[in-house]
């Protein structure tokens, strides 16, 4: 494998044109690459605009292979990533890939003074009661868990284990109180909602999720989870827009069944045919059979002739 990724290794001749599942066309393997955890190929141009996008978008998560059918499902290496993305790209997803992981980590917590925003260490309580975090920079002492200065004798307002909160605790916390900040319950990144819609979907690992209740809504299209329950009626639009979004959905669904039920008939009476245009050894022996006849016939003429 050539240097970036290529397919192409210097010296050897060009191979067969490359697939690229990203933009459904062939490229010549020079202008292919192939990712290092699963081998597989795509355009050079499209892999450069996926990785931009994903740093983009991502927030630091772990940048993977685009193919959704991947079995492996690799991330990219930050040489990779090095060569796919111009260096701001590459800082900032250095950056943000950092955040991330002191976001996830238990035993780390960001320093609350704007002024210093520092990494500290975290000391757990056996118990899961909220401890003093010193900052070694600022010399700051703050909650592990309300992140208010830690004074002799403080109550923290929020003192409670510091476990991940179980359905019962989101859904009376969400109706005393809409938070504004909440983490996602599959990988745990901060969200961040003011205002729209109680649909949530996380960037980071594209989870579809109830603001209010924590519960997984990704295979909920028709947002039925908003019809009964303790969330019921706040998704955060009209009924008519629900019903228009519900009218949508099915209509796709029908359209599809209609087209797959109009065409299947035509393909499987048209599938001989386009067999035998696409059959390659077929459409040779077609025309080594022409090219014998008009020898045959040539042969014929300069026999008539002498």
């Amino acid at each position: 494998m050539a240097t970036g990724g290529q397919v192409q290794a210097e010296g050897k001749a060009p191979g067969p044109s490359v697939f690229c599942k990203l933009c459904l066309s062939d490229c010549p393997p020079a202008g292919a690459s192939s990712l290092h955890a699963c081998d597989c190929v795509f355009c050079t141009a499209c892999l450069r605009q996926y990785v931009q996008l994903a740093i983009r978008e991502g927030g630091g998560a772990p940048i993977t292979c685009p193919d959704m059918g991947c079995p492996t499902k690799g991330s990219l290496l930050d040489s990779e990533i090095a060569c796919f993305a111009p260096a701001d790209k590459v800082q900032l997803y250095q950056r943000l890939k950092f955040e991330r992981g002191v976001q996830l980590d238990p035993s780390k917590a960001w320093c609350p003074v704007v002024e210093c925003q520092a990494v500290c260490s975290v000391r757990p309580d056996a118990e899961g009661r909220p401890t003093s975090v010193p900052c070694p920079a600022c010399r700051a002492i703050f909650c592990s868990l309300c992140r208010r200065s830690w004074e002799d004798g403080h109550a923290c307002a929020e003192s409670r284990p510091l476990t991940s909160p179980s359905l019962e605790d989101s859904v009376r916390l969400g109706c005393e109180a809409d938070a504004p900040i909440k983490q996602c319950p599959m990988c745990g990144v901060y969200i961040e909602r003011n205002q729209g819609c109680a649909q949530m979907l996380c960037k980071s690992c594209k989870h579809t999720f109830c603001w209010y209740c924590l519960q997984n809504l990704d295979g909920d299209i028709f947002l039925r989870h908003y019809d009964k329950g303790p969330c019921r009626n706040k998704l955060g639009h009209s009924r008519a827009s629900v019903m228009w979004n519900r009218t949508q959905v099915v209509g796709i669904l029908v359209g599809v069944s209609v087209i797959v039920l109009v065409t299947s008939p035509l393909l499987l009476l048209a599938s001989p045919c386009i067999m035998c245009c696409v059959c390659k050894p077929c459409r040779a022996k077609k025309t080594k059979n022409k090219k014998k006849k008009k020898k045959k016939r040539e042969a014929g003429q300069s026999d008539s002739t002498v």
